[in-house]
């Protein structure tokens, strides 16, 4: 291996394997480090998306809801099923099966494109030097023209719940439980909490999930979160707003948690309890104090719009940056930065990326919540469908939630689209691409959408800005 790169990429999660096969497309000779270690011991590149969060969520939440459905809703449609089981082990097999096929992946990725793939760690040292450090080997001291951090980011603790990986675990443990506990409590109402509550209440657990905050999802649309509040609600999730946890008392078969609400202090009890309150910049290790890259207050790398460091020809990209720790995100920082690196000049649109909560029916948004509109003084217009008046969403047994677009009152260019819904992650995409060409309400009411299909619904809310929406009564109408 030569010690000497154009680029080296720092982490191999979806902001940096992405930066680093851009970068080995146009020509430049990457090599790209990660540390990471399958439940089998093996490399795992991918990251925290593909080995302990998107991925593998998405798995077991798919599992779980099928399960669901087979048990509570088949009979609706007219399919009888005299018994329905939950075998966990296999189920957590298949999800592993999956993780490992995607991780190989990448490693072919890696090596059909050119990236030298390097496993262990990576150091960033004065002068665009790297440190690498192999889990088996002599330290090498890589030479790069270009250095791209991506890091990853790791789960956040809380005091009063440190993480014994047994009865008190982090979002990683959550997706490892072999049996299906009688008592979940999960801290932390925000998407990953959400989403891990939901596979175990699926699974038959009672699930009871304490939030610090008094409002209910409050990135999302007011409408959207009150909606989705009362559907989980409905769906079992025993969700506590304005509770804040103080204390937790571990024994050998339960985990005793107290917290403070309105009422004074108050205790519950779990088998389990998943700790979600968030995620933090993983930049341990990753700076010797020569790299002279500065951190700002939160621990992320400081980087400007093009996703530069303060240090000449080295970039940072993904959750250790600023912004919203999602996949998508970094992987589009990624190739902008391979893109610049090689003397093209793309940039991230910031303000169309989307967010998705994989819960059921699932929350999808992009632009501006209409309490943003509202707390920005710009005039606006709301349009509205219900996915109770689809005839695809009737047709599939899956009716709850609706599409809300928000308009500008003058331009009618759209400001901000949110779904709850069936495949609200798939409609969403259409929104962003409407809003990353600068559509109008009018130009989305113009487009033909096919028949039946989910999407008619975000078409309908396009016309009902306008008042013009076909399959619904308009609350307003204009010629």
């Amino acid at each position: 291996m030569s010690d000497n790169f154009d680029v080296v990429v720092i982490g191999a999660g979806p902001a940096g394997y992405a930066a680093a096969i851009r970068c080995a497309q146009l020509g430049l000779n990457t090599a790209c480090i990660d540390k990471s270690l399958g439940k089998d011991g093996k490399p795992a590149f991918g990251g925290t998306c593909l080995n302990w969060g998107c991925i593998p969520s998405k798995a077991l939440l798919d599992a779980s809801y099928k399960y669901l459905d087979a048990k509570e809703h088949f009979s609706e449609i007219g399919i009888t099923v005299e018994s329905v089981g939950i075998d966990v082990p296999k189920m957590i097999a298949r999800k592993d099966k999956v993780v490992r096929g995607m991780i190989q992946g990448i490693a072919g990725l890696f090596k059909g494109n050119g990236v030298t793939g390097l496993t262990g760690t990576g150091k960033l040292l004065a002068e665009r030097q790297v440190e690498f450090c192999p889990h088996e080997g002599d330290v090498t001291i890589l030479q790069a023209k270009h250095v791209i951090l991506a890091p990853g980011s790791v789960p956040v603790e809380i005091p009063p719940t440190p993480i014994d990986d047994d009865r008190i675990v982090d979002s990683t443990g959550a997706l490892e439980f072999t049996e299906v506990p009688e008592r979940v409590g999960v801290i932390g109402a925000g998407i990953i909490g959400l989403e891990l509550g939901s596979v175990w209440s699926r699974l038959g657990s009672k699930v009871v999930v304490l939030e610090a905050l008094e409002e209910f999802l409050p990135m999302a649309d007011q409408r959207i979160a009150r909606d989705s509040l009362k559907i989980f609600k409905g769906q079992g999730l025993d969700i506590r707003l304005g509770t804040l946890v103080t204390g937790s008392e571990v024994t050998d078969q339960e985990v005793v948690v107290s917290y403070q609400d309105k009422e004074g202090e108050q205790t519950v009890t779990f088998d389990r309890l998943i700790v979600a309150v968030g995620r933090k910049p993983y930049t341990e290790g990753l700076l010797a104090p020569d790299s002279c890259v500065d951190l700002d207050d939160n621990g992320c790398v400081n980087v400007n719009e093009l996703c530069a460091t303060n240090v000449s020809n080295v970039f940072a990209v993904g959750d250790a940056v600023r912004g919203p720790m999602l996949a998508h995100k970094g992987t589009e920082e990624g190739v902008m930065v391979a893109e610049r690196i090689a003397g093209f000049k793309p940039l991230v649109n910031y303000a169309t990326v989307p967010s998705v909560v994989y819960t059921h029916p699932e929350i999808a948004w992009v632009g501006k919540t209409e309490q943003e509109v509202k707390a920005s003084g710009e005039s606006y217009t709301v349009g509205q469908f219900p996915f109770s008046a689809s005839g695809r969403a009737q047709a599939a047994n899956d009716t709850q939630g609706i599409v809300k677009v928000i308009a500008d009152t003058e331009t009618d260019r759209i400001l901000g689209v949110h779904v709850l819904g069936p495949q609200a992650s798939e409609i969403v995409a259409q929104a962003v691409i409407a809003m990353e060409f600068d559509a109008s309400a009018e130009d989305l009411g113009l487009t033909m959408f096919a028949h039946p299909t989910l999407s008619e619904a975000f078409h309908e809310a396009a016309l009902s800005v306008a008042g013009h929406a076909i399959h619904m009564v308009n609350r307003k109408k204009r010629n």
